[in-house]
Formats: structure tokens, sequence, C-alpha cells
């Protein structure tokens, strides 16, 4: 951690008053499952073992929406809003944009432009003009989704390097350039991933024959040997524990750089740390890398926090910690552990000759009347261009419902549901209903949602995932410190929707539209 200490160191109502002045740290770790706080508990002596001790835990909380990936939870943390309102609904439907390319680095380009509504800076600086807010991730989505659609310091590490993109600026400043220039990256070179405690802390097997599928990692056994090119090193990083780390010394030196906190206004320091998402996804959640993964990144939270609170003080903070989504194991892993019906499903094969067949129907697509075809995204089958379809006489509705027929017939498939229907559905008893209700935005030409059966997940089953509206995959912590918060436990079912408007009651700032409720039972009166 050496290194990375030296990165560190280089007619309408009257407004409400404006935020005290401080910083608001809100972290989003990336798959980190709450169970995983129980499960070594007694082994997280760093920033989650202080934020489990001295906060408030709520242990029951959920990304309470359908398609649990990491674009629409990264939205969902500080808008308040479901998918349906941000319109962010999958990852593939999250950030991508070509015309906001990166800035002194190879990669797709990145903005916004598909989030809609506000977010806690927006009611910030809605508050106070002088606000400032610093977002950073390993990815681009964890980077720009907290922050909404505002143009603030926002970035993520692509090709060895921190960056942003032409959305939010037209160079790096002299802050980014220095920080990229210590190459810390490359020094990890040839450095292998060891245990960070004795062999015997780690109760789970060393190796299993569902980790790593896709042969990532040279080693399926601690420990883990790295690329001894330091410019290999440097872009397979992003896989490495010690990313986490690299990032909040980056948060740090932009938080010093900018002077977050420290101007008579209220500033936002968002955090999202990835990488147990990609150990998650090769190894699983119950593999000994993901332990030593909670385990080193509880140890650099400990580093982080006893930082920040060094430096802007107790008064001055309020520090939030969630997760964008949770996970689901390996099918291979339930199937050794008696649960025969766990499989990975695709219907990209179903959905083509869904479509081949259309085609021959409606004839070939021109350049200005292409007819519409199925899409399939994360559950969600899409059917543009219905209009085009009723005019070379295709009932668009029997459509959807023989294609539905079909879908059902599908092995693990459990239910097929059409967005409207679901609008009848008990939504305190039906859990699926109510988590597709919160995702789909009404102007997405979805037309059928289905979810799969318990332990089923999408895709070919190389590497642990997540997406679906179960408890496995929405499950996550919300943990809040502050001392205008009550520490304890409670035990009350929330939402991730809940954290930004408890956070503008905390600040005394009117919120936009939300769809949570303010936290009331952990705040100090």
């Amino acid at each position: 951690m050496t290194l990375v200490l030296l990165a560190a160191l280089a007619g309408a109502p009257p407004p409400p008053p404006p935020p005290r002045s401080g910083l608001v740290v809100v972290i989003v770790v990336d798959q980190l499952r709450p169970d995983y706080l129980e499960r070594w508990r007694g082994q997280l002596t760093g920033g989650l073992g202080r934020l489990l001790r001295e906060g408030a835990v709520f242990t029951d909380a959920y990304q309470d929406h359908a398609v649990t990936e990491t674009a629409p939870g990264h939205a969902t943390v500080l808008s308040g809003r479901w998918p349906r309102h941000t319109g962010i609904a999958s990852n593939e439907l999250g950030v991508f944009d070509p015309s906001a390319p990166l800035l002194e680095a190879r990669g797709p380009g990145a903005s916004p432009h598909r989030f809609r509504g506000t977010a806690l800076f927006d009611w910030l600086k809605a508050a106070d003009s002088r606000a400032r807010a610093l977002s950073v991730s390993r990815k681009d989505r964890g980077a720009i989704l907290p922050v909404g659609r505002a143009r603030e310091q926002v970035y993520w590490y692509a090709a060895g390097m921190f960056t942003t993109s032409t959305f939010y600026a037209d160079s790096l400043p002299a802050w980014v350039r220095e920080f990229n220039a210590l190459g810390m990256a490359r020094r990890y070179a040839g450095r292998p991933w060891a245990l960070l405690l004795p062999e015997s802390a780690y109760a789970e097997p060393d190796d299993q024959p569902w980790e790593d599928p896709q042969g990532f990692f040279a080693e399926k056994t601690f420990p883990h040997t790295w690329p001894a090119d330091s410019a290999r090193s440097a872009v397979a990083f992003a896989a490495r524990p010690e990313m986490d780390s690299l990032t909040l010394a980056f948060a740090l030196a932009g938080a010093e750089a900018l002077a977050l906190g420290r101007r008579g206004t209220t500033d936002l320091l968002a955090v999202s740390l990835s990488t147990l998402d990609a150990v998650g996804h090769t190894f699983g959640p119950s593999s000994r890398e993901v332990h030593d993964m909670v385990l080193r990144l509880d140890r650099y939270l400990g580093w982080f926090l006893d930082r920040v609170i060094r430096r802007y003080g107790r008064r001055e903070l309020v520090i939030a910690l969630t997760a964008d989504h949770g996970v689901t194991p390996f099918p291979a892993e339930a199937r050794a552990q008696g649960r025969p019906g766990a499989q990975a499903i695709r219907l990209d094969t179903l959905i083509e000759a869904v479509n081949a067949e259309l085609a021959a129907v409606t004839g070939p697509a021109t350049a200005t009347a292409r007819p519409g075809g199925f899409a399939f995204e994360s559950g969600m089958i899409l059917l543009p261009g219905t209009d085009t379809l009723r005019a070379r006489g295709v009932n668009p509705d029997s459509l959807v419902d023989a294609l539905a027929g079909r879908v059902r017939r599908v092995t693990c498939v459990a239910r097929v549901d059409r967005p409207g229907a679901l609008l009848a559905a008990d939504t305190a008893r039906d859990a699926v209903a109510r988590r597709w209700l919160h995702h789909l935005p009404e102007d997405l030409p979805v037309v059928l949602a289905v979810t799969l059966g318990p332990d089923c997940v999408w895709g070919t089953g190389a590497y642990a995932t997540h997406g679906q509206p179960t408890d496995l995959d929405a499950h996550v912590p919300l943990l809040l410190w502050g001392e205008r918060l009550r520490r304890g436990r409670y035990g009350a079912r929330v939402g991730v929707v809940d954290l930004a408007p408890t956070l503008a009651r905390l600040l005394g700032i009117r919120p936009g539209p939300v769809d949570g409720r303010v936290l009331v039972e952990a705040l100090r009166n």
C-alpha cells in the first residue's frame, strides 16, 4: 500500500437555507453482497468493519428493479429513482456514446446522454451554486451515472490511465496528468496476488472446477501471477485487488486538488469500486478469491476513511456505502450443490429464427422502411417499428403472443410477462412483477419481460453473473455514517432509492422527484 499512499499525497415557498459546509462521500462497491459482511465480519478490521460498528446499518436493503446490472444500479444510487424513471435500463442501454470520445486513451466513448431527471448533486448545486462534485471509478458507467447529467469532474480507468470523455472536458487537468504520470499500475508488473492472511484464515477451497472457465488468470489457485510486461500489466490491472486502492488514492488526490468540502459549501465525492465485480464474475461468490478481495477492500477503505476523517473531521462528513447489485453463483456450482435445474440460458437462436420467419412475411428491408424485428436485452424482448409491421399486414400483438408461447417452453424460463399485464399484479406479494414495473421505461419498446427460475442465469455460464429480479442479485448493503445518524442495525425492508432523499434531508436541501423515502428512523433529531 506504500505506492498508493505516495499517489494519494501527490408563489413558491422560500428556498431552504444553504447546506452545511462539508463533504458527502458516497461509495458504491460493485457486486458487494451483504452476506459477505456477515460471513467474514470477524476479519473486517478496516473501513467496512468501521462502518458496520459505527454506522447505521440497513440489513434488508434492495436494488428493487428487475435488470440488476451495473448501469441501472449506479443510476439509482443518488437519483432516488428506479430505472423506469432514470431511463437506464441495462448496461448496453447505459452510457455508451460514440459522440463523446475519450481523452488521451483508447476505449468506447461515454456520456450520460440516456440519463433522465436529477440527482443529489443537482440538488446541492440548486441550493448553492458553488458546489462541486468529483466522481471516479474503474468503469465509465460507475463514474458517470451517480452524478446524473452534471458536467462535473468525472473520471474512469481506461487503457492503463484515468480519463474522461469530451462530454465533460476538452483536456485532462494537470492533477489528473500528474497522477497518471506516476505509472502506478505499471509498477505491479510481475507481482503476484497472494493471500492477505494466512491460509488457515480461509475456509473456502482454493480451486473449484467451475472457477475461471475462460482462463483469464494464469492459475486458478493462489498466488495468482501477473503479466511481467508493464504495458500489459497496466491494462490487466483493472482486475487486480489493488485497482480499488488506486481508485481511492485517485479520489483523494482529486478531492485535494479541487479543495472539496473546504470552500464554505457542501461538495460530493462519489467513488465506485469495481474490482470485486471482476473477481466475483471470474471465481464466484463462494470462492477464496472473493473472500480475499473483500478483506483487501476492507483494508483499502480503512486507509481511505482514516484520511478522509482526519482531513475533514467528523462534523463535516457524511459517508454512505452501498452496492449496485449482488451476484448468482455459477450454474455448475449450483448443480454440484444438488440443484440440478441450474443452467445458463440464451434466447439468441430463438429470436434469430423468429426474425427470419418475420422477414419472410414482410419482405426485405429497405432504406426507408425497415420492418420491425425482435431484439433481446437482459431479459427484455423489444419490438421497435410496430407501425411498419402493421403497414405490411402483420399484427404485432399476435406476433408477440406467438413469441411469448415459444419463450415459455424454453428450459429455465419461469415466467413471461406483457408489461401491460404487470399493472394488475399484487406488487406487495409479487416481487418479480414489482421489480419489472420499477424497471421498464415507458418509451422503451419492451413487449415481453422474461424471468428465469432459481439458479438459472442469462448467458453461457462462462462466469458467475447477475441481472435477474431475484434477491441474490437485488439484495445489497446500505450503510450510513455521520454525527447526525443513529448508529445501529435496522431490519426494516428499504430500497437504495431511499438513500438520495435521506442524504438530502441530512444536508437540508430540497430533492427532486424521488421514488424513495427518508430513512427517518436512522436520523438524529
